[in-house]
């Protein structure tokens, strides 16, 4: 057999060749010959391709015909035969005494197999700002690619994954279902003098154990549960201790559930006691301004409109919240599940359009409390969809 297939697609091939022509009609007007993706993010949408292998260098390759090319370590090759949609001779591996090594550079290895595909001029886009993409990578490309112009091509496939299919979506659906019953889980069990440490265990059972009734189980988050508590709850991106929880202290959960790498993010908050004033004066102002915010959230609005009526609801109650509060969200590898493209607020006038994707990130993080109450939506032809069914008023357990 040309291709080895082990692991189920996320899509059918046609839909990753329409991807194609989308892309490569996109580097027409834009002046590309060539992108070198290195987000696995990207790598994922473009190819297919899945596995922790993003510590070392890899990449996908669109070049101007043919199928995607996958590059990366050897060993993570026989990952790529399992997993991309192209066929054995669209992926290489390079030798292991490439990886981290002082003497030679993967990037080396790839510009000589670019010269051999005639790919090595012309205007190349590779992914400058970038977790995965490095100092050292570009330095070495660009040395041994005298003959190419390089241009920063970051958020180019970012932004062409911002419209959801329906395929997406349902994976999107499936992701809420496994974020709601962490929400549950978390609702059953948390109490004064439980161990931080056990509750997150319980957290990753109900995010990944197979269910029966939905029919699927759950894949890792790009980000591990946040629940900081108390003046903790300050800082938002907090992990966990193995120390009990105590009484009289608000904890914020921001966890997601991912299905085939597409995550659904949701926040809740719980506190065990009774809450001060200034904790539930600011839980009615965070769901008022979500309601505000959710009405806007039509399309041939904007991500601005959305921002704008969440921070005058707040403001109504003397409340100023300073950063964005919400973003594109999708298919994601660590460390973040966001899109790194489209932001909810002042400013940013992308027009909303259905299949856009967003976590409507409304959590407030004050001097020495926080409180998060969250919601993921999709942009429809009216009304949004909310993808989870979590109550959204604070949880109090005395």
């Amino acid at each position: 057999m040309n291709k080895l297939q082990r692991t189920p697609e996320r899509y059918t091939t046609e839909e990753y060749e329409a991807r194609l022509v989308k892309i490569r009609a996109r580097m027409e007007r834009e002046g590309y010959d060539l992108l070198i993706l290195s987000d696995p993010s990207n790598m994922a949408w473009v190819a297919g391709y899945g596995g922790w292998s993003f510590y070392v260098h890899q990449c996908v390759i669109v070049g101007p015909h043919g199928a995607p090319v996958w590059f990366g370590r050897g060993q993570d090759a026989q990952g790529a035969y399992r997993t991309v949609w192209m066929q054995r001779d669209r992926v290489i591996g390079y030798p292991d005494h490439y990886v981290q090594s002082t003497e030679r550079h993967p990037m080396e290895y790839l510009c000589a197999k670019l010269k051999e595909f005639g790919w090595d001029k012309g205007h190349i886009g590779v992914e400058m700002d970038n977790y995965w993409y490095s100092a050292r990578a570009h330095e070495r490309l660009t040395s041994g690619l005298p003959d190419a112009t390089f241009k920063d091509a970051t958020g180019f496939i970012n932004w062409q994954r911002a419209v959801k299919s329906e395929k997406e979506l349902d994976y999107m659906r499936s992701a809420a279902r496994l974020v709601e019953r962490q929400h549950r889980r978390i609702a059953e069990k948390v109490e004064v003098g439980i161990r931080k440490c056990d509750l997150v265990a319980e957290i990753y059972d109900a995010g990944l154990r197979y269910d029966d009734w939905e029919g699927h189980g759950g894949d890792y988050p790009a980000i591990v549960p946040l629940l900081p508590s108390g003046p903790d709850a300050a800082a938002p991106h907090l992990t966990w201790d193995d120390l009990p929880m105590k009484p009289d202290e608000g904890t914020f959960f921001e966890i997601a559930g991912c299905y085939q790498r597409y995550h659904v993010p949701l926040s809740r908050t719980i506190y065990l006691g009774k809450p001060p004033g200034h904790i539930l004066d600011a839980e009615a102002a965070v769901l008022e301004g979500m309601e505000a915010g959710l009405e806007m959230a039509k399309p041939g609005n904007t991500c601005e409109d959305i921002a704008i009526a969440f921070f005058r609801a707040l403001e109504r109650h003397g409340i100023e919240k300073e950063n964005r509060t919400g973003y594109s969200i999708g298919l994601s590898y660590p460390p973040d599940w966001g899109e790194r493209t489209m932001s909810l607020r002042r400013g940013d006038r992308t027009v909303l359009q259905p299949g856009m994707t967003f976590h409507f990130m409304t959590g407030l993080w004050m001097d020495s409390w926080g409180y998060e109450t969250t919601e993921s939506i999709a942009i429809t032809e009216h009304d949004p969809e909310i993808f989870c069914n979590i109550p959204r008023k604070m949880l109090i357990k005395d």
